[in-house]
């Protein structure tokens, strides 16, 4: 396959990548030159690669061992310490080690109202709101929740918090009292910091009413605080944000804590069940954020870094750690399509972003309104453009070079909320392949497995974890002996991770992923993924989006396929939707229901909830829909299903 993207080779001896490895070189018999080679090395001595890491991130030699237990998984990890046993450490202090005039955060919202503080701004604040929770009884362990946009004061607040040695946990403004409480009433918050309203499609949306149900619904909670973006006065037994803060100016501390002790709370996306609260370590989460920022996407102080995300994704924490290489990060709360659909691409102008983070729907949509850069757009600063949340396509690799910037190294990286990273992302010293990941990330022992636990190459198959690393979960809060963690990622393949995503790795060492394992679709005993489908449909000029799903009749599995058109669902246009899927996949392929619909249900994140329409179909209860961004849509895809047969 011919590279869509190659590095030249002063930029790959320009790269961070490239230096850190050669440096390596001095110490390490490290043989070749390719990505994959020195992957191979990063895997095969995992504490040599994790200690040069940590030196590298911090300036520190570790005090001690490396890795205490290397059993899959790792026994206990919230009750005793098994990376960098007797390493101290601070996560906030790490993202604040440059304390200059520097820039540190740009904030937008979708007004175009604008912020920026420098990192010696953001030491401040961080010290006056450290001061904040500490007066408030936060201390080591103690949760501090926001229910907050993506904004500034999400950030201070989750410094602060991880400052002290407590523990940040978060939603989006976006989400029902439903969902939150779902969230926060396993975790028992000490301080919640929520905001009076939030911007999106050009509308402002309250959200005093339903957080006051939520503080009456949290008897743990001990101080609310609220960020307001207007004049109006906050509600009985809240704290406006800059009265909590005082006006004492103090010395933001740091607390040294071991390597392993938790700094956040994520949460699964929660659609067919209460939503699983999983713990991340501070170091694990600093040091595999200081790999990808670092070595895999080549920043440094002079980027601009953004990802279109929610302070409830795992992007948000992926982001805000750019911090740490002294780059300087891009908030942008609203709606990415408002007022028209290139907002973001004026944003990348506006503010000189050099690496962009966004969607394989954003894309989606500027394709489909025929948007092409032609000079509209200053963006000759951009030299990474990152994707993820679904699989990027192998059109789209190409679109985003014909139509936004043609030099750009197009990275598509896929991991999750559970790692609080990525399994497969880009790197600056291999070439792009269309519609592949380039490659696993460093440290990380990443494979494909079939269903007997056999390694595949060119067949599509699990995407699994043979060995341990820093950022895998400490564990699932008040999750006695681990049990639903070990049940969640290790019970189909004793001592691997099994990840839940079904892929396939190429013959140029990358990756392409199919979809999740758990909705890939099996009619007559042929397994394939989602994705292959989406990758034909939505390619047809009057097909706005579409999803995919499984459904039982007779005992049999059947493939449904609900769309969103800009014309009628009529029997000739039926007929090419099922034509194409047939001449470009096969005849297995084609599905068996074919429905219009208005709207995709998706999470607040704009992932497809396919499980969700999946128990639709089966006439099965879809559990928390508070996770979802459009619920009614799920109503919807119910009254257009056919009835079982």
């Amino acid at each position: 396959m011919t590279p869509l993207w190659s590095p030249t080779e002063e930029r790959i001896r320009q790269s961070r990548l490239y230096r850190f490895r050669e440096e390596l070189r001095a110490a390490h018999d490290i043989p070749g030159d390719s990505f994959a080679a020195f992957h191979d090395w990063s895997v095969s001595r995992l504490e040599d690669f994790w200690s040069a890491a940590w030196v590298d991130a911090t300036g520190r030699k570790p005090a001690g061992a490396v890795l205490a237990d290397d059993s899959m998984p790792p026994a206990h990890r919230l009750e005793r310490e098994v990376w960098f046993p007797g390493t101290r450490f601070n996560f906030a202090g790490q993202l604040l080690r440059h304390k200059d005039e520097h820039v540190a955060i740009i904030e937008e919202n979708e007004l175009g109202q604008c912020r920026a503080v420098t990192f010696r701004e953001l030491h401040a604040l961080t010290g006056r709101c450290q001061a904040a929770l500490r007066r408030a009884g936060v201390g080591p362990g103690d949760r501090v929740a926001g229910y907050l946009p993506n904004v500034l004061e999400t950030v201070v607040a989750m410094l602060a918090t991880a400052s002290l040695g407590a523990v940040w946990t978060a939603t989006s403004a976006d989400f029902g009292f439903q969902g939150v409480f779902d969230r926060f009433s396993q975790i028992n918050p000490k301080v919640l910091v929520s905001c009076d309203g939030y911007y999106y499609n050009g509308k402002r949306h309250d959200c005093i009413e339903k957080t006051r149900r939520l503080v009456k619904s949290l008897p743990s909670l001990e101080r609310w605080v609220m960020v307001t973006g207007t004049d109006r006065s906050v509600p009985g037994g809240a704290i406006p944000w800059e009265s909590f803060l005082g006006d004492d100016a103090a010395e933001a501390t740091f607390t040294e804590l071991p390597f392993d002790h938790p700094v956040y709370i994520l949460y699964t996306s929660g659609t067919t069940g209460l939503p699983k609260c999983i713990v991340h370590g501070a170091g694990g989460t600093a040091l595999k954020h200081h790999t990808e920022h670092k070595l895999h996407t080549d920043v440094g102080r002079e980027d601009t870094v953004f990802f279109f995300t929610t302070c409830g994704w795992m992007m948000w924490h992926w982001l805000v750690s750019g911090l740490a290489q002294g780059a300087t990060v891009v908030l942008y709360d609203g709606s990415p399509t408002y007022p028209r659909e290139d907002r973001l691409l004026r944003l990348a102008e506006d503010h000189g972003i050099t690496v962009f983070g966004t969607s394989p729907k954003l894309l989606a949509t500027l394709e489909k309104a025929g948007f092409r850069n032609a000079g509209n757009y200053r963006l000759g600063g951009m030299r990474a453009l990152l994707s993820t949340g679904s699989p990027l396509e192998a059109s789209q690799f190409h679109y985003v070079h014909e139509a936004i910037l043609p030099d750009v190294q197009v990275c598509s990286i896929s991991g999750g909320t559970d790692i609080i990273g990525c399994f497969v992302l880009g790197n600056p010293i291999s070439p792009v392949y269309p519609g592949q990941i380039q490659g696993p990330a460093l440290g990380v022992d990443v494979s494909v497995f079939d269903e007997q636990g056999r390694p595949l190459t060119g067949e599509e198959g699990e995407l699994v974890c043979r060995k341990p690393f820093p950022s895998m979960p400490l564990g699932f809060w008040n999750d006695p002996g681990d049990a639903r963690y070990r049940d969640t990622y290790f019970a189909d393949y004793p001592g691997v991770w099994r990840h839940g995503d079904y892929v396939a790795a190429t013959p140029e060492q990358g990756f392409v992923i199919h979809g999740r394992s758990d909705t890939t679709l099996n009619p007559s005993g042929i397994r394939f993924g989602t994705a292959e489908i989406y990758r034909i449909v939505e390619r047809l000029p009057f097909v706005r989006d579409s999803i995919v799903a499984s459904y039982k009749e007779r005992g049999e599995t059947g493939v449904a396929l609900f769309v969103v058109l800009d014309r009628p669902l009529d029997t000739e246009t039926a007929e090419a939707i099922r034509s194409a899927i047939r001449a470009q996949a096969t005849p297995r392929h084609v599905p068996t229901i074919l429905q219009r619909i208005s709207q995709v249900p998706v999470t607040r994140n704009g992932k497809k909830v396919e499980k969700a329409v999946s128990a639709i179909l089966d006439r099965e209860p879809v559990r928390n829909r508070e996770a979802l961004a459009n619920p009614e849509a799920l109503d919807e895809i119910a009254a257009v299903a056919p009835s079982p047969r």
